[in-house]
């Protein structure tokens, strides 16, 4: 087998995102490898196997770099882009999302304060840790 160039999202490669744990991860690449493994694919239409056997070596990829912590931070600190969105925390480390992350995340009603009427508005929200120490915040974003 030819050495393949990693998938473009390591976490999208395991069905995972960047604020699951490592054992998160890790239960996620075990599932993917078992249902996946060339052995399994044995009996399969060639096309049915070649694709499965595809998702195993992305999965294999994906697993070898954020099953490391080393290596998955600077995974995470080149996947930064112009569409992420970081803030520093007291620790000295950082809180890190992306807006493709947030705007996958759960809608929030929110409603505002000191106006006679009050008015609901949608938020995409979620939590997001510390990638250093235990402190989480919310992050949200109004609609568009």
């Amino acid at each position: 087998m030819s050495e393949q160039s990693p998938p473009k999202d390591l976490y999208s490669a395991l069905g995972a995102g960047p604020l699951d744990s490592l054992q998160q991860l890790k239960d996620k690449y075990k599932q993917l490898a078992l249902k996946n493994h060339p052995d399994r694919l044995r009996g399969l239409c060639s096309s049915e196997a070649e694709a499965g056997l595809q998702r195993f070596l992305e999965a294999e990829q994906a697993w070898r770099i954020l099953g490391d912590q080393e290596a998955r931070s600077q995974y995470d600190l080149r996947r930064k882009d112009d569409n992420s969105f970081t803030y520093a925390c007291r620790c000295g480390g950082e809180f890190l999302i992306t807006g493709e992350e947030l705007s996958s995340e759960q809608v929030l009603k929110q409603g505002t304060q000191g106006n006679e009427e009050e008015h609901e508005e949608d938020y995409r929200g979620a939590v997001v840790c510390c990638d250093t120490c235990s402190l989480s915040v919310c992050v949200s974003q109004s609609p568009d």
